[in-house]
């Protein structure tokens, strides 16, 4: 087969970790490193010289103008155009999207997407009062063009209760799950910690997993001093890892820009398609909060622009900051959470493998390469921004695409979806829908959410801090009970004061 020079293709892809008593290093050269290792694992040479373009996704543990600047000369490139993110674990799957239609129309050559968290060291220095001596470029450096649009993850009624924690939004979709599923609490902490478990056992074969060691059900779903509970009916084995030390690059260019570095055959990786869609922003207008219909029109999408089926894929990777993206992608996807032929992830998700802020799904995509490689065939990666709200899926294989990359943003379809009304501001008696009690750092609730649905279906979220409703709301399954909400926004149990 004929290939046009211009088909993009992904050649090489580097991670690495930085364990305690290794030397520090910031954010941009744990980059620099892992662009080396992509190009010493593409088998080519010369591509990081010839890099014009350096895309790198938004760090939290460093604020830089322009990061990718100051990777290039650390790489001794000179690239054209450099670009930054704004926050969201899609990301790394939308600038790949946008990089291969940028070299399928000429726009772009070799391009390098990237990123990197030292946040351990960080929040370690931080501890002793200090700040890391890393770069600071002064304000005549231009800042980086932002990649995409940064918009307000929350509605209104999310923030007048102070609901904006992840750890403490997922809990919610995973109530809702396992209200839907019929599932007791006990039994559904048990589903859950089988779930995670197979992500460890994957974790536990990756080199480049963060955490190389298998846990067991019953050690990530039992609270102990090591897995203090974070926000019920979550424990800390059950949320995303951000104490790392990690980066990761993939490199992708034309097969004309991967011929001349020399690059073997057996190391192409295509992009054959990408769909890009976000929920609702507003958590109180989902339809339900156990459901996502972003990705159940992008997965569509993404997989009929690439001619296949979901039975047709090899390895798939979801994003997998909680268990309840896993559940609720793998439901709109058509896919089986327990099937031992194919487990949901590569490389042992954002909990064991690690959850470097947004981004995870570079060090996911790295891993597919390699995964394909080994097999062949056509793989799958899912990646999610904010509150289960943004989603870019892309599909891969070691076969070159027939009609070349294809891609498309799905919103108009999904924004035609029913929505629940949302009210900001409510009093009145409704049915607890989902809830949520957080907990502080020596284990005692702090605090509960509540979302609750009024008499005529529409939904309000509501907080308390009294010890006895948090006591009643972890001890008892409260699913559809009476709660009498207030004005100042304070959700209350029937019978309770």
């Amino acid at each position: 087969m004929s290939l046009d020079p211009r088909t993009p293709v992904l050649v090489g892809g580097g991670q690495l970790n930085r364990r305690d008593g290794e030397p520090e290093r910031e954010p941009v050269a744990l980059i620099a490193e892992a662009a080396r290792a992509a190009e010493a694992d593409s088998g080519g040479r010369g591509l990081l010289r010839a890099l014009d373009s350096v895309r790198l996704v938004r760090m939290l543990s460093w604020r830089y103008r322009d990061p990718g600047r100051l990777v290039a000369d650390q790489l001794g490139a000179s690239p054209k155009h450099t670009a930054y993110t704004g926050d969201g674990g899609n990301n790394p799957q939308v600038l790949l999207s946008g990089a291969a239609l940028d070299i399928a129309a000429g726009r772009a050559d070799v391009v390098l997407i990237g990123g990197a968290e030292a946040w351990r060291t960080r929040m370690k220095l931080r501890a002793e009062g200090k700040r890391p001596e890393w770069t600071v470029q002064d304000e005549s450096v231009p800042k980086a063009p932002v990649f995409g649009a940064t918009e307000p993850l929350l509605g209104e009624g999310e923030h007048r209760i102070g609901l904006d924690r992840p750890s403490s939004v997922y809990p919610l979709f995973e109530q809702s799950l396992r209200i839907a599923a019929g599932r007791g609490i006990d039994q559904h902490l048990k589903h859950c910690g089988e779930l995670w478990s197979r992500f460890s056992e994957v974790a536990a074969g990756n080199p480049h997993a963060w955490t190389t060691r298998a846990h067991s059900a019953e050690e990530i779903a039992t609270p102990s001093p090591s897995n203090r509970w974070i926000s019920w009916p979550y424990p800390k084995l059950m949320n995303s890892n951000n104490m790392v030390e990690q980066g990761a690059a993939v490199l992708l260019c034309s097969v004309a820009a991967a011929e001349r570095a020399g690059v073997p055959r057996e190391n192409w990786v295509f992009p054959w398609s990408s769909a890009e869609a976000h929920d609702t922003y507003a958590i109180a207008e989902r339809q339900a909060l156990h459901a996502s219909p972003a990705i159940r029109i992008a997965g569509r999408r993404a997989l009929e622009l690439a001619g296949t089926r979901i039975e047709d894929l090899g390895p798939i990777d979801i994003y997998s900051c909680f268990p309840a993206a896993v559940q609720v992608a793998a439901a709109e996807l058509g896919l089986p959470v327990d099937d031992p032929a194919r487990p949901l992830t590569i490389t042992g998700g954002l909990t064991f493998a690690g959850g470097p802020w947004n981004n995870y799904v570079t060090h996911s995509i790295a891993t597919m390469v390699s995964k394909l490689r080994e097999a062949g065939g056509r793989g799958l990666v899912t990646a999610n921004g904010g509150y289960l709200t943004k989603h870019a899926l892309g599909v891969y294989s070691t076969e070159p695409p027939a009609e070349g990359f294809r891609a498309e943003d799905v919103q108009a379809e999904v924004g035609r979806e029913p929505k629940t009304r949302a009210l900001d501001s409510w009093q009145g008696k409704g049915s607890l829908e989902s809830w949520t009690v957080v907990h502080d750092r020596s284990g005692a609730p702090e605090t509960a959410f509540l979302a609750v649905r009024t008499p005529d279906g529409a939904r309000t979220l509501a907080v308390n801090r009294e010890a006895d409703v948090l006591a009643m709301l972890v001890s008892d399954d409260l699913a559809g009970a009476a709660i009498a909400v207030r004005e100042d926004g304070t959700g209350w149990p029937e019978g309770v004061r």
